[in-house]
């Protein structure tokens, strides 16, 4: 990670760690690096602008669009978006994109973070560059009056990403009813509409933004509402996304949530039966539970493990050529599809698995069992090097010899906020909790918020 990008962009609370300063500087140094390599280009350079519901949203767009235009760079503001609409919106322009999201984070963070005019999220090299002129700002482009940028409002943008949903996966939802939950988020109103376009009967949670109540007990990282509403409206299946739409939690009929995990061991072993899964490969990170590796063992499939970051999984799913990849949380990248994690098309491909198979989603969901995983986040005041202190490491060292073949421990700072993340993984869900609880009193004692 750099001084100013994380694991996704540019990360902090809004107003505080992240300014309409930052966000200015931001726009002119990633302008300035856009304009150096299209200098020998005739016509103006431009990026497409994408953002969720937070109330700091427009703040930031009115910032980092300042930012390009000063430098001599057109911005397109598509308005409320997914992040995985920019990625395809990025090809469909044929511009690099931004995204104005702090994702499932709470209301008051927000971030900037940016995609090439291929979709993809940009490389470290690239990022260190953007860096270089923030701390350096004489070095940014300055043009004449007569070539500064402009700001375009385009309204077409959800449009041609529904357009593009309903072109991927083939599949006819008609008698199903489909609870949604779209996190008060840039999705709100999104799902509901493609659903219902596909046939089936929609019922919409989280979809009334109103600045200040994305993620609020709503959506992929608190599905415990959707599953109630599962059950009370009996539907066959609950969709939950994220603040920018680009996670999916699942619920089945019967009220149980299914993580990201076991939505990809079942698109997996679809994929693999159906000839699809490239190179039979499946990228996942070190979150993913012991019970995918043995599921996906049982069938075959190759796995390919990544630290934590839908950024990570991306990169090695195109170093092996794999179509599918993703992480516990919902980030699921359905490579031949979409460059980036994608809650919407995920949900089509579970959709049209249970289209083929015939099968609900609590059957297909017993492809894998989860072991018991315990997860605890500690605030801290500084999670970089937390390895190199004595204490923590000797206490993370005991743990481990203690669970020895019969489980793990994984202690890893979280790439957007200020967290160190202690998560053990055994048979005995009581051992677990009474080990991280020693790891994370030592956590907070030397180092805690």
């Amino acid at each position: 990670m750099g001084k100013y990008f994380g694991t996704d962009g540019v990360r902090g609370r809004a107003n505080d760690i992240l300014t309409a300063e930052l966000a200015f500087a931001l726009g002119r140094a990633v302008a300035t690096v856009w304009v150096k390599e299209h200098q020998q280009e005739c016509k103006r350079p431009q990026m497409i602008i994408g953002r969720d519901t937070r109330l700091s949203g427009t703040m930031l767009e009115s910032a980092l669009a300042a930012g390009l235009c000063s430098c001599g760079v057109n911005a397109i503001s598509l308005g409320v978006i997914p992040t995985p609409g920019v990625a395809v919106l990025c090809r469909h322009y044929n511009c690099p994109g931004a995204v104005i999201s702090a994702s499932h984070n709470p209301f008051a963070d927000n971030g900037i973070k940016f995609f090439s005019e291929k979709g993809y999220k940009l490389p470290d090299t690239v990022e260190e560059e953007i860096e270089s002129y923030i701390d350096s700002p004489v070095n940014v482009c300055r043009p004449a009056p007569a070539d500064l940028g402009t700001v375009f409002y385009v309204d077409e943008g959800r449009k041609i990403y529904l357009d593009f949903l309903k072109s991927q996966v083939a599949v006819d939802l008609t008698g199903l009813k489909i609870v949604v939950d779209a996190a008060n988020g840039a999705a709100a109103g999104l799902g509901e509409e493609l659903f219902a376009s596909l046939g089936a009967q929609v019922v919409t949670l989280g979809g009334v933004p109103n600045g200040i109540n994305i993620n609020d007990n709503c959506g992929s990282t608190h599905p415990e509402n959707l599953a109630l509403a599962v059950v009370r409206h009996k539907a066959q299946i609950g969709v939950a996304l994220d603040g920018d739409a680009d996670r999916l939690i699942l619920v089945d009929e019967k009220g149980n949530i299914v993580d990201g995990d076991h939505t990809l061991a079942i698109c997996a072993a679809d994929m693999k039966e159906r000839g699809k899964l490239n190179n039979n490969t499946l990228v996942i990170t070190v979150m993913s539970n012991m019970g995918l590796h043995i599921a996906m063992k049982e069938h075959g499939i190759r796995l390919e493990e990544t630290k934590v970051g839908d950024r990570y999984v991306l990169e090695r799913m195109l170093e092996k050529q794999a179509s599918l990849g993703g992480e516990q949380s919902g980030h699921l990248i359905f490579n031949d599809y979409n460059t980036t994690g994608d809650g919407l098309v995920s949900a089509l491909h579970l959709l049209a698995v249970m289209s083929r198979s015939g099968k609900p989603l609590s059957e297909l969901a017993k492809i894998m069992k989860s072991l018991p995983q315990v997860l605890v986040n500690v605030p801290v005041k500084h999670k970089e090097d937390f390895d190199e202190d004595a204490d923590i490491a000797s206490v993370i060292n005991e743990v481990k010899q203690t669970l020895k073949d019969r489980g793990r421990v994984l202690v890893r700072p979280s790439g957007t906020e200020m967290l160190l993340r202690v998560m053990a993984e055994g048979e005995d869900e009581q051992e677990l909790k009474q080990l991280v609880k020693m790891i994370t009193a030592v956590i907070s004692k030397k180092r805690g918020a």
